[in-house]
């Protein structure tokens, strides 16, 4: 992540948990609770009527993502995951996959709400390094890196998962050296 990136992060998330109330007059952040779907975005007619109407052109006219990232617009999601045997449905499977080493082709980050657990992630020798993640942490997994993740002996967690569009949540497992995030 770039300075730039990791500013715009950081007041997203500030956004996103209420510890701010809106980003300064020059910047424009998109924040959903959970998203429910692509953003959505279009090209404005110029007509001098109610500003709360849609203001479609006729034909309507998108501005898809590539056009708001042009701008230096980005577009971020969160949603809440709570990992514990009484709360996350598939309780075993889910620790058990969430354990396989493997990398993902975006950024995994986490803001831990609640509880703890470990990231293992590899290090430049192929070695692994365990990060224990607490209330108040936030993680920033790069993509193409390998990790896994594991609660600790209290056995609970919430976090927050932010990501920028529309999530992906696909794990490549190991081997992938040949992938492109790596």
């Amino acid at each position: 992540m770039h300075d730039h990136e990791a500013w715009r992060f950081w007041l997203v998330l500030c956004l996103c948990l209420g510890v701010i109330k809106r980003a300064s007059s020059w910047e424009h952040f998109f924040c959903a609770q959970a998203c429910s779907g692509p953003l959505e975005a279009w090209y404005m007619d110029d007509l001098d009527t109610d500003q709360r109407l849609p203001h479609r052109l006729i034909p309507n006219r998108p501005a898809s993502l590539k056009d708001l990232e042009v701008l230096n617009l980005l577009f971020y999601c969160q949603d809440i995951i709570t990992v514990s045997p009484d709360k996350l449905p598939n309780y075993e499977e889910k620790i058990k996959s969430f354990y396989e080493e493997h990398l993902h082709t975006d950024e995994e980050i986490r803001y831990v709400l609640d509880g703890s657990g470990y990231f293992d992630v590899r290090g430049a020798q192929d070695e692994w390094i365990r990060i224990h993640v607490k209330k108040g942490h936030m993680i920033v997994l790069p993509k193409g890196i390998y990790h896994r993740f594991t609660l600790d002996e209290s056995n609970y967690i919430k976090a927050m998962r932010l990501f920028i569009g529309v999530p992906v949540w696909t794990p490549y497992n190991r081997p992938q050296d040949e992938n492109p995030a790596r």
